[in-house]
Parts: structure tokens; sequence; C-alpha cells
């Protein structure tokens, strides 16, 4: 028997009967879809309560400190898998065998160029652009170039955008750096793997061959596992809503791009290397942590805590483990701004301010501190986000498509404003 929920009314009015919902994991939902029909809504900021979608790709429990990408833990995934697989796993629901991610990872490699005249969408935006505002344009600009006649309620056309867009946005945060350096674009190498093809982009100048180091390639690899999909944050009910309409792909993922680049969002691990620019010293870390605990401070630790998890984000301490790899591979455990970073987390960690409330370091922190010891600007932590982030967008805005009883997104809102009023001609305002 179904479970339902009774809301009773204190005026006296009629009782409403609501359906409860379970899904494989998760706390019940009420489904409050028939409030509309009595002439009420719900009132729920940020969506905190709010469930949007039915979903089979994602799984988070903020309490255990759990993620799954299509009922695997993402500590298999991390360590067992690689990018390309996670992304097939996230748009097919199943992990390939040796023949389909064969046949995937050369489809990924057949779309990896830009078109030609795409270069000249670069050269529009003056040289110190953010990468970011490159990439958000260049995104939304392959809508005028692959807009043939897009049908996207066809299967097999929504496959071939999935692929073009995990293949392409590699190319475009590349060539926003490059183009942001004053240096020349880097075509791709299909010969590489997906992360050593993006290290070529990046790294490589055409003066002198370039090799990606393989410890450094699996570290970004896994970086990208870490950050390809999570629930419905942000930048994703961005690509939903967006997507909802029946707008352009690569608008909708250029849309997703956008709400991503929020600091509050996926610009986090940007802030983090400020704080720590902000402290210059280890000697003053204690002063920091002294501001974090003082409420009148208006100071925030970046890094540390988060919105979703209140156990250890399961992905921190797969990134904490790659953080130490590539500090060692590089011999970069010396130095001063690292030892400040790693020092900062000890005490964190041991502190029971910090321990009492759950605010421990965070995929943030970590994921910050092994881009600039790869040599990648804060300006592009953004990017490379929104780089692993398109497989998770592509695979949500594609089970959207596919739901049958999916609508248009048009949330309600309360309205506050004036009743209704008289116009009054200019010649009596203010009199």
């Amino acid at each position: 028997m179904k479970k339902t929920a009774t809301l009773t009314f204190s005026d006296g009015s009629p009782s409403i009967e609501l359906p409860i919902e379970q899904g494989t994991y998760g706390k019940p939902v009420i489904d409050i879809r028939a409030l509309a029909a009595q002439g009420y809504f719900t009132h729920d900021p940020g969506f905190t309560a709010t469930s949007s979608c039915n979903s089979a790709i994602t799984y988070i429990d903020g309490d255990e400190g759990l993620l799954y990408y299509r009922g695997y833990p993402i500590e298999e995934l991390a360590y067992k898998s690689d990018y390309m697989e996670v992304s097939y796993l996230l748009l097919h629901g199943e992990l390939p065998t040796a023949e389909q991610k064969m046949a995937f990872v050369q489809s990924i490699r057949h779309h990896t160029m830009l078109h030609d005249q795409m270069e000249n969408v670069f050269r529009g935006f003056r040289r110190d652009a953010h990468p970011m505002a490159v990439m958000v344009s260049v995104t939304g600009a392959m809508s005028a170039f692959y807009h043939e006649d897009m049908n996207i309620f066809d299967p097999k056309q929504r496959e071939i955008v999935a692929h073009r867009l995990i293949a392409k946005v590699p190319t475009v945060a590349a060539w926003s750096f490059k183009y942001n350096e004053g240096q020349p674009f880097v075509y791709p190498q299909n010969r590489m793997s997906y992360a050593e093809n993006f290290m070529h982009m990046m790294f490589s100048t055409p003066c002198e061959p370039y090799e990606p180091n393989p410890v450094l390639a699996r570290a970004l690899d896994r970086i990208f596992i870490l950050h390809a999909d999570h629930e419905q944050n942000a930048s994703t009910s961005t690509v939903r809503l967006a997507g909802s309409s029946g707008a352009n792909p690569y608008a909708c993922m250029a849309s997703g791009m956008a709400s991503l680049w929020g600091p509050l969002h996926g610009g986090a691990n940007e802030a983090v290397l400020k704080m720590l620019d902000e402290m210059g010293d280890i000697s003053r870390i204690p002063e920091f942590i002294a501001r974090a605990k003082d409420k009148s401070s208006g100071f925030r630790l970046m890094g540390f805590g988060h919105r979703v998890y209140k156990n250890m984000d399961p992905r921190a301490r797969i990134i904490r483990e790659t953080c130490y790899e590539v500090l060692d591979e590089l011999d970069l455990r010396d130095d001063p701004q690292f030892k400040m970073a790693m020092e900062l987390e000890r005490i964190a960690m041991e502190d029971e301010y910090f321990i009492s409330r759950k605010l421990y370091p965070n995929v943030d922190f970590y994921s910050g501190i092994i881009f600039r010891a790869m040599g990648i600007p804060t300006s592009m932590f953004t990017a490379m986000f929104a780089l692993a982030r398109t497989a998770g967008w592509v695979a949500q805005w594609n089970e959207m498509l596919s739901d049958p009883a999916h609508k248009i997104g048009r949330p309600r809102q309360i309205y506050t404003g004036s009743t209704r009023r008289e116009f009054v001609p200019m010649d009596r305002r203010g009199a």
C-alpha cells in the first residue's frame, strides 16, 4: 500500500491527500503537484527541500559521506576506472564492454577538433579575458556551428551532441588558456589519452616536443572523475532548466558553465588559493584559524566544510591522496605555500572546533593545490571544473529529454510588491 501524507488547514478548508514517493535510496518525497489544483503552492528558497526530477544518474548521502555514479561508489571508480569509462557510464547507465569502450573513445577522438572558423570567435576577445568568459561564449557559439535541423528528441542525435561536447570542451578550455597567455593554439593529439591530450594542448608549444607526465595525467584523470557529476547542484539544475524549454544543447551547456563560474560553486578552489596568498606565511595560520572561529569577523576558512556533506566529502579522501602523489612527483613537499596548506589541513583536522562542526577539508581545498602544483593558473581552475562536469551535464540533459513526463521548468513565487495602482501622468507626479 502506497503511503500518503495529509495536509490539514487551520481555517477549516478540506484536507488534501498527497502521495509519498520513495527512491532507491534517500529520504521519502511528498508529491505536492495536487496542491496546485487546490490553489496552493509551496515556498522553498534555494530549492533545498524540493525534488525537481527523477534521476538514475547520481546519488549522494551527505550524512554518511556517500557518492555513487549509477550505483558505483566514487572510490571504486576513481581507483579502478578512467574518465572515458565513467563518461560512458553516466551517459548509458552501465559500464562499457571492451568493444563499447573502444568505440566510445574513438568517437570522442573523432570530435576533438574545433571548426576552423571558431578561431575567429576566440580572437574577438581581449587577451586578458577570463578563461571562463571565453569558455561560456565559445561553447554557446557552437550552437551556430552545429544547428543543422537538430532533433533533440532523437536519441541518436543526442548521443552525437554528447560526444561532441565531451570531446570539444577540453579543446575550448585549453585554447582559452593559450589565448590568455598569448601563445599559439595547439591542436589535439588523438593518440593520447583524454587527460594527456588536454595537458598537451595546455602546455606544449611548437618550439619543442612535449610528453605528459604519466603521474600528473593520472591525477588529472582522477580529478575529472571526481567532478564528473554531483546530483542536482546549481549548474546541473541550470542545464536542466534551460534544456526543459527545448533550447539548443550547446547553449544549455554554456548556461551551466555560467552558473558554475560563481564563487559559491565552481570558483571555490580558486578562493582557497587566494586565501593562502593572503596568509602569506605559515606563522599566520593561528591568526586565520582564530578569525574563522570568531563569528563577528565575517571571515570564512575556504576549502573546509560542504553544503551537502555533513561527514567528510568522499571525494576529499581520494583527492587528498592524489595531492600528495603530485607533490611528491614534483618534489614540492617543501614549497613554502604547499607546506602552509598542509599545516592548515593538519590543524583543522585536529582542532575540536572544526571536528565538532564537521568542517573537514573538501575537494576544493586539494584540487586547487594540485592545479597550482601542475602549473595551471588560478584563472583556469573553474574551467577545469567545467571540463570535468561536461559529462555529467550532457548525461543529465539526455536523461531529462528521455523522460516522457518532463515539462518546461516554471518555478512559482510569493509576490511581495505593490497592490494595484492607478497610472499617474508625468505632470502630476511628485505634486
